[in-house]
């Protein structure tokens, strides 16, 4: 008997769906029968994950791009946010993350928090690689493609760190709060906390700019 795989793919493109489905189908096999379900924003999707949950019907592979039309009621605003409640619904589910964004910053960031099977820009995506990674995570390998590790090996380069304070920092600024006011919110002395600020600035600011233009750039690539 064929074991069968239940894959969710979450995209806001029909026909970028039909053809991930084309690329994975080679894989329905005497051995192998891939069942898939699909879903074009946060909302189907969310309900799709809990549905499952419910019935309590596994989803073994989950294929999420990024960017999506959030589901704001459930504070669902983004792929990123799909893959932690699978991850929390749906422990040993393999994830791979679709995107058409490189910086970074914002790549690495998305790494610490979902740490995903595979890692793939939407730039690098072939009819050879596609099912090339679904062999590698059915495996238990991982897999990051070319710009994603480019990105990541940039950040290495640099000796970029980013963590939750950086993100609090940007937070509050974004709320209006001043650089002197941040010690009242973030237990770190003024000194460290404007080290920490002008770093943030280095990493998002090829130019010159201040606290607009910052926030600007941050909202732009989804940090905040």
């Amino acid at each position: 008997m064929a074991k069968e795989i239940n894959i969710l793919l979450v995209d806001d493109h029909p026909m970028t769906l039909d053809g991930y489905i084309n690329l994975l189908s080679e894989f329905n096999t005497e051995n192998l029968t891939l069942t898939f379900t699909t879903a074009h924003n946060c909302t189907v999707a969310y309900n799709t994950i809990i549905n499952f949950s419910r019935l309590k019907k596994d989803i073994d592979f989950a294929y999420l791009d990024i960017s999506l039309p959030p589901y704001k009621e459930m504070n669902i605003e983004s792929g990123v946010d799909l893959a932690l409640l699978i991850r929390d619904k749906f422990p040993k589910c393999k994830i791979a993350l679709l995107t058409m964004h490189n910086e970074p910053v914002l790549i690495d960031k998305i790494m610490n928090k979902v740490n995903p099977e595979a890692f793939i820009s939407k730039c690098d995506v072939n009819f050879e690689m596609f099912p090339n990674v679904f062999e590698k995570m059915y495996s238990g390998e991982t897999f990051a493609s070319h710009t994603i590790s480019n990105a990541l090996k940039e950040l290495m380069m640099k000796n970029i760190k980013w963590d939750s304070i950086d993100s609090q920092i940007l937070l509050l600024i974004s709320q209006g709060v001043k650089t002197a006011d941040l010690p009242n919110y973030i237990p770190l002395s003024m000194s460290a906390l404007e080290k920490r600020k002008a770093n943030i600035k280095s990493q998002l600011l090829r130019s010159k700019g201040g606290d607009k233009e910052l926030i600007e750039e941050a909202k732009k690539i989804g940090l905040i």
